[in-house]
């Protein structure tokens, strides 16, 4: 389907709702009047309300890559210091929400990877794909002499996104920040601090 104004402001306005209200609670006939489409378009623009939650998750995931880049892949900054810029963003977004939205990837994974194989499969690229961000991250910190070998680069990702999702969700229940910030102070005053204090031993 060629990009149009209208489909993208139905996406946009379709991001927003579900990401509040979840991807089953969402009406058309609510995204439809707030994005001023009418109701007998929609198909026009899409060919079932699944396609609609498939092109809001490839709308999201093409706008937070650019996040991944901005703040993971830059060079500017040493990689441990790229983790914490990232970290600290979430938590800046988080705090922008009142804690009310979380991740719309995290979202709909808890929610629709049980209802539908086509959702579990591109959510599970989507957040295969950020593992790998992080997975590249750490090996620059490992490289660039910031921590040492002892530590997986692959699965210390895995531990990242899981334990960072889980974070989010907490924070969602508590309507508090307090649970993003304990588990990054976790992360580099525990995790990446003992992996730096093993290599300065093993000198």
């Amino acid at each position: 389907m060629k990009r149009t104004r209208k489909r993208d402001d139905l996406i946009q306005v379709g991001r927003d709702i579900v990401i509040k209200q979840g991807f089953n609670a969402a009406g058309l006939s609510d995204i439809l009047a707030t994005a001023g489409v009418p109701k007998g378009s929609f198909y026009y623009y899409f060919e079932s309300k699944e396609d609609f939650g498939l092109a809001i998750i490839e709308d999201f995931a093409s706008e937070y890559q650019k996040k991944l880049e901005a703040t993971l892949g830059n060079n500017q900054f040493s990689p441990l210091n790229r983790l914490n810029n990232y970290f600290e963003k979430g938590i800046a977004e988080m705090e922008a929400s009142q804690c009310e939205n979380g991740c719309l990837i995290g979202n709909l994974a808890q929610e629709l990877s049980a209802q539908s194989e086509v959702f579990r499969d591109r959510l599970n690229q989507i957040l295969s794909n950020w593992e790998t961000h992080f997975a590249q991250c750490i090996s620059a910190a490992y490289a660039s002499g910031e921590i040492g070998n002892y530590i997986d680069a692959n699965t210390t990702a895995k531990f990242i996104l899981s334990g960072w999702q889980g974070a989010m969700l907490r924070a969602k229940v508590e309507r508090s920040t307090e649970p993003l910030k304990i588990f990054s102070q976790v992360l580099f005053q525990q995790v990446f601090r003992a992996s730096a204090l093993a290599k300065s031993a093993a000198g």
